[in-house]
């Protein structure tokens, strides 16, 4: 005979179901916003105290070192500098790894364009375009975001889980945004 502990019982003689938690909520519905049928994440960071072309300056000279970093691929650039305007667009190319182990290298060239309107206070960040080339040792698949990582396409048919092939781009692109923002914030902020 088994004996059951007092405490796992609830006061109605059922058993308590233990509180199971998503890992991944933060990427579920609406995770991936679309404008105008295009995948468009953008915020406003705020650069208290900072003029214009000071809040240039820090992103322009990030801007230029992020296209420097081992991830990215050598035709990751600063396609557009004006300072006149305050406007940074910059077109990457980098790796997005999923796994990496011995014998095992699974990832993806990820090709996106950070576009940024630097004002007085503020500066106005969009990371858009975006699209993978997936496979390029075997046959190369292309993939656009809004036909791979929108709500549609990145989540189960019940949107309560990630997709099993495209919600890993799904959520390392995410992951991806939320370091760029969080370093351009952290930049900015300081």
């Amino acid at each position: 005979m088994m004996l059951i502990p007092m405490a796992s019982m609830a006061q109605d003689n059922t058993w308590e179901q233990p509180q199971v938690t998503n890992n991944d909520a933060k990427y579920l519905v609406g995770a991936v916003p679309e404008v105008d049928g295009r995948v468009v994440f953008q915020t406003t960071i705020s650069a208290p105290g900072k003029t214009a072309a000071q809040i240039f300056d820090l992103l322009n000279a990030d801007l230029q070192k992020m296209t420097k970093e081992p991830n990215q691929i050598e035709q990751s650039r600063v396609s557009l500098a004006d300072a006149a305007t305050g406007e940074l667009v910059g077109q990457f190319q980098e790796w997005l790894v999923f796994k990496n182990k011995p014998l095992v290298l699974d990832r993806t060239r990820f090709f996106y364009t950070l576009m940024i309107n630097c004002k007085d206070g503020a500066a106005d960040v969009k990371l858009t375009r975006i699209h993978y080339l997936y496979d390029e040792e075997r046959d190369a698949t292309t993939y656009k975001a809004e036909e791979w990582i929108t709500d549609q396409y990145g989540l189960t048919r019940k949107q309560n889980k990630l997709a099993r092939v495209s919600g890993k781009f799904r959520r390392k692109t995410i992951d991806r945004k939320d370091y760029i923002f969080a370093r351009f914030t952290n930049l900015l902020q300081k």
